[in-house]
């Protein structure tokens, strides 16, 4: 269940693009989202077929990471974090608790991560 229209999906596994194509695709979904005024994104990235979490994972969250510190972000959960039970995901829900009825929320799914600006 996607939360209204608050909440923007976006598939960034989909097509099964480069590293630097997911990277450009992030990008220009944070542009637009910023530029529209949607508060938050859930990104699909994907876990990744290695067993150890797949490189478009670890790059969404380099990005994230980046524009965090940069102040162009709020706050990002991973999938794992996206819970009341770590700081970042309680953050997400301060802010958006209609987060909560995500059906993701609080189910550990590596594959995702939520973004809010």
């Amino acid at each position: 269940m996607q939360t209204a229209t608050l909440l923007r999906v976006i598939n960034l596994e989909d097509g099964r693009p480069t590293v630097e194509m997911a990277r450009a695709k992030l990008l220009q979904a944070m542009r637009t989202a910023k530029r529209n005024g949607t508060p938050a994104l859930k990104l699909i990235h994907g876990y990744g077929s290695s067993g150890k979490g797949g490189a478009i994972r670890a790059e969404v969250r380099e990005v994230l990471a980046q524009k965090k510190r940069a102040g162009e972000l709020r706050a990002f959960a991973t999938g794992e974090e996206f819970s009341p039970f770590c700081a970042e995901g309680r953050v997400l829900l301060a802010a958006m608790p209609e987060l909560a009825k995500d059906r993701d929320y609080a189910r550990g799914n590596e594959g995702i991560t939520i973004v809010l600006f």
